[in-house]
Order: structure tokens, then C-alpha cells, then sequence
């Protein structure tokens, strides 16, 4: 294929805009999938992402339109998978901006497509499901118009469920999107390509998605990934069709498929640069390391069941170089790992991967984050992120904890709801500005930690499901925590411990005792629930001791025998009321964590 001739887009889009569905229109048009062969969100293989409609892992596909070669890479749209987002983006020459006509501009629409202009790429305004009674065709051409200062004619109306306006959409590609540009001098010579994704297969090792931007790579090349320093042989190259298809070589511009062998965890990562082993080309700026910002400990509930666990874990790091655990020991949940991921999706999908594809039962503790604690007298940082090693007196320590910059779009009505909300929050409104006709953005900063404290489900709920969230984190900055310990009869439950906000401790403290007084079944002493922080006891609650008639089995008598037996059983709870041990069935740790009374 002439290099004049290939285009490279993606399509970029607000969850439940209808990527996925425009996508199997595409496919369905330029005759990639015989239309018997056809169903619903063709590129979405996994069955978790097909039962929840959204896109977890990207996909290419290569299309054949009259004589030109598409190649097109269907993203994820959630804020988690950003940085496979900016990498997959740098993969190609333009992008499908899709807009739900029922929904308008959404917030996370604008976090990537400000990652499509910085890459200078070529951005063609699509508006989606028109055939809908609801669509706003009007008012969404108005709001495209004004966040991309374009003209009406430049928008693009389809709708990916009937198909109307589809076959436009494609001669516009092929028009507006430009010819990748490659040296032609290092064709057949040197090699450079960019992984933007990759999986693992038992047979064949590490397969990477790879855009090749300069020379041609074919069975037998000896090349070697940039930053993992790791060599490999090419066993085989292809494209997708979707369905991954043999060829004899891929050449500077196309996007493929490379089998390379490997077999190790964490040698292919996204963002990496495929490069000659002698003299090879600059490798692609912008990579980065995979770095966790939510943390979590995971158990099996059986834990015979921890080998498993481990080989399961390995295996999804495999092809998630972004996953990151260690193994840890609880006293109350036994053996288990502490997980390192990218977001509240991340740990979402994982956890539900572990228990669909490797039938684990499991016990998910409430996810954290990684503070940084920097001693002011000798400058030594330490990383905590378990809050049961967060140190209980923090007077001459600084504690930084990573915040984010959100943008929230909302209906007018239901902004003053949200600025009160943004206040329990710790959240801080930067600016307020009309977005458009009947919507405003605001834009705030909070830290990371409240996210985690049903941020995202209280917005949804004060703005009547009106209001769209995005954030990206914009760096550390010191924190007003402290650690809060739970005791029950006096001793430390490290389970139940947590980092709070210091002006929210005793709002924390009185709701956590208050549940654990619920769900701790009676026993035969009394026992005594408190939270405790910075020295202080800052809530108290109490269980009374289990009452159990000793004499019910006599039947008449002297009533000094009575008495004999009660003064034994007062002297009998005296004694395991100093011992003061408690047993903690395993629910309560489970109900105490999962946040329910089921």
C-alpha cells in the first residue's frame, strides 16, 4: 500500500457516547466483517467490557476503504487509562471527536481532546446518535463550534445505530486526515516503532501493538525495547482485521502486531520505543513509567487459595505492565497482596478479571493512597500507604498527599448543590464559567484521597445524573491528615485503622464506632469500641455482656445453691473481662470493608 494512501486515526469520545457502536459501523461499511458475522461492539473482546458497554482495552483495526488503508484505534474513554490514551493518540495523524447529540460536550471529552491539540493532530467534529427523539443536533453544533472555534459545515452527523451519515464520515477521513509522514531514506534500514499496547499469549509470549514510524519490520529482525533494555527475535508480524492476520513485513506508517517471544512480566510497557541493537534511532519522547495512585490490599477468602492468587496476579501483569503488588500478611485476613493501580476503574476491572477468568473468591480491603512523609530535621522521605504504618504523631513531619485538578460540567439549577457539596469535600472552586447555553464548567482542585469517599456518586446524585467529572492529577501537596486507630477493649485493631482528614476526625471516628457497634455480635463480656487519634479518644460506644441464666436448669432447692452459681459466673466474667480478649469474626471485617450490612 502507498504510503499516500494509509490513514491513522482514532476515535476519542465521553463514556456512553456511542464509540463502540460508530466503530461497527465502520466495519460493517468497508466490508471488514461480513454482516452475518456481525454483532454488537465487534472490538470490545472481553466480555466484561461487552457487559458493561464501556471500552477497557484499546483496539486497533485495519480497514480496507476504496483504495485507501484505514487504520483505526478504538480507546478507552475512562480518566484511568489517560496515558494509553496519550500514547495511543501518538500513534496516529487524527482523531473522531464524537459527541452524544442527547448529551452534549461532556467533561472528560475535553481532558483528550486537549491531548489530541497538544499532539498537533488533525480533529474532525463528529455528532452521534442524530436518529435519537431527544438528540439536540442544534445545541451540540453550537457547543462543538464554540470549544473548537469551527464552522457548522465542518461537523460531521451520523448515527452509529442505523448507520446514517456513516459512509460521509469516511470520505472525510480520507480527505481531512493527513498521510503519515516517515523518512523514506531509512525504509529496509533502521527501525522505530511505538507500543501503544500489548498482550500476553502462552505460546507465543509478548505480543505488542506497535505503530512503526520509521524502516520495515519483518520475521526475523533482532530488535530491542528502549527503556526495558530487553532483546528479542521477531517471530511474526500482522495487522488486525480485526482478528490478528500474518504478513510478511509492516512498513513505516502502518500500525500491527509483533510477536517478540518474551515470556517475562514487565519488559513490554506502553509508551516504549521497538529500536534497532546497533545504532538504533532517538527513542519517542514522552514516555513514562506506569505509576499506581490507588493502593489496595487483596485476599483470598480461602486461603488455601493464595498460590492462585499470586500465579493469577502474575499472569494479568503479564499484559498490564501498569498493575504493580507485593505480598503481605494481615492478622486478621491472613496472607494476602498489597496492589498498586491506576484508578478506581483499574482496581474495578482487576478484582473482577481475578474472580471471572481465575474463579477466586476474594476480599477486597478499602483502596488508599500513597502519602509522602518528610522528616523537616533530616530531609528522609517514606512512602506510606497502609494506615496501620502511618505514624501516630507526626510533630516535626511533613505529610504530602497527591491532588488533582477536575473539571465538572453541569446544568446551571444544580451548581449551587455541587458548590456545597465541593466543600465537604476539601475541594477548592478555581473558576466558574458558561460553557454553553444551559451549562457551566467548574473548574476545582481537591485532594486525591476524597475521590475515594463516593465523590463522584454524590455529584451524580445532587445534579440529578446531569453533571459529567473529569480530573487529572497535578502533583503532591501537604496534607492535614491524621491516623485513626479503632480499639475494641483497648487494643488496636490494625484492620479497622485509617488516615482522615484532622477537621473530619471525630465526624469519622463517631460514624465508625457507631457501625462497628452494630455489626459486632454480643458476647460474653462487655465490650468497649473506641477511636482514637493524635492521643485522644474522640468516640466511644459500648456493647453490653451476653446475659445467660446459670440456674435455669435447677428446680427447686435451697436458694443458696443459686446464689453459689451466680457469684461463680460474676467471678467468671470478672476474669475474662480483664483478659479483655474479643473474637472478631471474620464477617465483621468483611462488612467493616465492603461498607455493607449484608
Amino acid at each position: 500500500m502507498r504510503l499516500e494512501n494509509i490513514r491513522n486515526f482514532s476515535i476519542i469520545a465521553h463514556i456512553d457516547h456511542g464509540k463502540s457502536t460508530l466503530a461497527d459501523r465502520l466495519l460493517e461499511i468497508t466490508g471488514t466483517i461480513e454482516k452475518r458475522k456481525m454483532r454488537e461492539q465487534v472490538l470490545d473482546m472481553m466480555e466484561l467490557e461487552r457487559e458493561r458497554g464501556i471500552t477497557i482495552k484499546m483496539q486497533p483495526v485495519r480497514l480496507h476503504y476504496k483504495d485507501y488503508l484505514l487504520n483505526l484505534i478504538d480507546t478507552p474513554g475512562h480518566i484511568d487509562f489517560s496515558y494509553e490514551v496519550s500514547r495511543s493518540l501518538k500513534a496516529v495523524e487524527g482523531v473522531l471527536l464524537l459527541v452524544d447529540a442527547t448529551q452534549g460536550v461532556q467533561a472528560q471529552t475535553l481532558s483528550v481532546l486537549n491531548m489530541a491539540r497538544d499532539l498537533g493532530l488533525k480533529i474532525i467534529p463528529v455528532i452521534n446518535k442524530i436518529d435519537l427523539p431527544v438528540a439536540r443536533v442544534a445545541e451540540t453544533k453550537q457547543e462543538i463550534i464554540e470549544l473548537l472555534d469551527c464552522q457548522a459545515e465542518e461537523i460531521v452527523t451520523v448515527s452509529g445505530k442505523t448507520g446514517a451519515g456513516v459512509a460521509k464520515l469516511l470520505e472525510v477521513i480520507v480527505e481531512k486526515i493527513p498521510a503519515p509522514e516517515v523518512n523514506q531514506a531509512l525504509e529496509g534500514k533502521k527501525v522505530r516503532a511505538l507500543v501503544f499496547d500489548f498482550e500476553y499469549s502462552n505460546h507465543q509470549g509478548v505480543i505488542v501493538y506497535a505503530r512503526v514510524s520509521d524502516g520495515t519490520i519483518k520475521v526475523g529482525d533482532e530488535l530491542v525495547f528502549h527503556a526495558a533494555g530487553e532483546k528479542f527475535k521477531v517471530l511474526e508480524v500482522g495487522n488486525f482485521c480485526p482478528q490478528k492476520m500474518a504478513l510478511a513485513s509492516l512498513g513505516s506508517g502502518e500500525i500491527g502486531y509483533i510477536v517478540t517471544g518474551i515470556k517475562k512480566p514487565g519488559q513490554a510497557k506502553v509508551g516504549d520505543t521497538i529500536e534497532n541493537l546497533v545504532a538504533p534511532l532517538p527513542p519517542f519522547s514522552g514516555y513514562e513509567e506506569p505509576s499506581p495512585v490507588v493502593w489496595a490490599s487483596i485476599y483470598s477468602e480461602n486461603q488455601n487459595d493464595l498460590p492462585l492468587l499470586r500465579q493469577a496476579l502474575i499472569r494479568l501483569k503479564l499484559s498490564d505492565a501498569a498493575l504493580s503488588f507485593e505480598e503481605e500478611a494481615s492478622t486478621s485476613l491472613g496472607r494476602g497482596f498489597r496492589c498498586g493501580f491506576l484508578g478506581l476503574l483499574h482496581l474495578e476491572i482487576i478484582t473482577e478479571r481475578l474472580k471471572r477468568e481465575f474463579n477466586l473468591t476474594l476480599v477486597i480491603a478499602t483502596p488508599t493512597i500513597s502519602y509522602e512523609i518528610v522528616d523537616e530535621q533530616t530531609g528522609e522521605r517514606e512512602f506510606v500507604y497502609s494506615p496501620h504504618v502511618f505514624p501516630e504523631d507526626t510533630k516535626g513531619k511533613k505529610i504530602f498527599e497527591p491532588w488533582v485538578a477536575a473539571k465538572i460540567i453541569v446544568p446551571p439549577d444544580y451548581a449551587g448543590n455541587i458548590i456545597k457539596l465541593l466543600n465537604e469535600h476539601e475541594a477548592v472552586l478555581m473558576a466558574t464559567e458558561n460553557f454553553s447555553v444551559g451549562r457551566v464548567v467548574l473548574s476545582l482542585e481537591l485532594p486525591l484521597r476524597e475521590l475515594m469517599r463516593n465523590f463522584f456518586d454524590e455529584i451524580k446524585s445532587v445534579s440529578s445524573g446531569f453533571a459529567s467529572f473529569s480530573y487529572l492529577l497535578i502533583g503532591d501537596r501537604e496534607a492535614d491528615v491524621a491516623r485513626m486507630d479503632i480499639l475494641v477493649n483497648e487494643q488496636i485493631v490494625p484492620a479497622f485503622s485509617r488516615i482522615v482528614s484532622r477537621r473530619k476526625v471525630d465526624h469519622e471516628g463517631q460514624d465508625v464506632v457507631e457501625r462497628l457497634k452494630e455489626i459486632l455480635p454480643r458476647q460474653l463480656i462487655s465490650i468497649k469500641i473506641q477511636a482514637k487519634s493524635y492521643g485522644r479518644i474522640v468516640a466511644a460506644r459500648s456493647i453490653s455482656a451476653m446475659r445467660k441464666d446459670v440456674t435455669d436448669y435447677l428446680y427447686g432447692g435451697d436458694i443458696t445453691r443459686k446464689m453459689k452459681l451466680r457469684e461463680k459466673q460474676k467471678k467468671g466474667k470478672k476474669k475474662m473481662q480483664k483478659l479483655g480478649n474479643v473474637n472478631i469474626p471474620q464477617d465483621v471485617f468483611l462488612k467493616m470493608i465492603n461498607n455493607s450490612d449484608n
